[in-house]
């Protein structure tokens, strides 16, 4: 027979409304009381109703985590963490992949909105006018994004591609192609912001082509773009577009890195596997994932925080880079060069 909130109300010598609360509205209930209330509780195995409780607390305790694309291997160890960290605060999460369309993003924003107690934006494609509208309707935090007045998690994917582009100038390469993202992708926006400033800075040449599919094959079919353009390094937008782009590069007879120096960011698995293994941006998806999960459940419905988390990169350096046809001063590969730009 289940254990009901009477049996850990009569074990605790509480009223089974004190039991309530202490599920419910915990601080609430005296400290002392609560401790002997939920130690009764673990001992008899007692679980809360988790519909009774909704009703009580008009709280559903699901969170919605929308991604753009869940094939996409940059997702899943964001996903495993903010589920870990969920449950860890008694939540539950609902995930929704929307195909890098920004019409379905806003379908299921609203579609999760009464079903959630709030919503985990990962790299959105909507534009910053509308996610501004629906954070007015259910409690918002954006991963890989920056909208004023919005709570965010960000990734320094700027000084990711600073060291990066300073790496590809380090070995003497002076003419250097940006293979951009997807239409819309703010992360896309930052990589070219600081991968144009950076190239100029150590006067090098650089072709942005794009934008792109951030997918295998949308590296692949830029790959005849590169060796038209004559660069002679590429910093792709993620590392699938950069194990594309490879392929491309080989299959049109093409040496990485000895014609053509490639650099990912993300730090994806297949980054690791991949032969010649891929000098990556490394970004912390797990840490954003449990740092979103804590944002959304710190400010809960209170819509005019303007909290904001920043995440740090790093560049690891791989097989897939090499020197260029100028003067340079090559690091060894597998060195880590950290936020500070020296390798480790």
């Amino acid at each position: 027979m289940a254990v009901t909130i009477r049996d850990v109300a009569k074990a605790s010598g509480v009223h089974i409304s004190t039991v309530s609360r202490t599920f419910s509205a915990p601080h609430l209930v005296n400290p002392n009381t609560r401790s002997r209330v939920l130690a009764c509780a673990e001992q008899l195995g007692y679980r809360p109703n988790r519909a009774a409780r909704a009703l009580i607390t008009g709280r559903t305790y699901n969170i919605g985590l929308i991604v753009a694309d869940i094939a996409n291997p940059f997702f899943p160890p964001l996903i495993k963490a903010a589920e870990s960290q969920a449950r860890k605060h008694d939540h539950h999460i609902f995930v929704a992949d929307t195909n890098e369309d920004p019409a379905l993003e806003e379908e299921v924003v609203r579609a999760l909105a009464k079903q959630v107690d709030g919503v985990l934006l990962c790299s959105p494609r909507m534009s910053n006018a509308l996610i501004e509208q629906l954070s007015r309707e259910v409690p918002l935090v954006v991963v890989n994004r920056q909208i004023t007045g919005i709570p965010a998690v960000a990734m320094d994917v700027a000084g990711g591609a600073r060291r990066a582009v300073d790496h590809l100038a380090g070995l003497g390469h002076r003419h250097i192609a940006l293979v951009s993202g997807p239409r819309g992708s703010w992360t896309s926006r930052e990589i070219r912001r600081s991968a144009t400033s950076t190239a100029r800075a150590a006067n090098a040449e650089l072709t942005i082509i794009g934008p792109n599919p951030p997918t295998e094959v949308g590296g692949l079919t830029v790959a005849e773009d590169v060796l038209r353009a004559g660069a002679t390094a590429v910093l792709a937008y993620n590392d699938l577009m950069a194990i594309g782009l490879i392929e491309g590069l080989l299959a049109a007879g093409a040496h990485v890195p000895g014609d053509v120096s490639v650099v990912g960011i993300d730090d994806i698995m297949l980054s690791r596997l991949t032969r010649p293994k891929l000098t990556t941006v490394a970004t912390p998806t797990a840490a954003a994932g449990r740092a979103a999960v804590d944002m959304l459940l710190a400010h809960g419905d209170d819509r005019r925080t303007t909290a904001h988390v920043h995440l740090q990169t790093e560049l690891v350096i791989r097989d897939s880079t090499g020197p260029g046809p100028g003067p340079h001063s090559p690091a060894d590969p597998g060195d880590v060069i950290a936020p500070g730009g020296v390798a480790s």
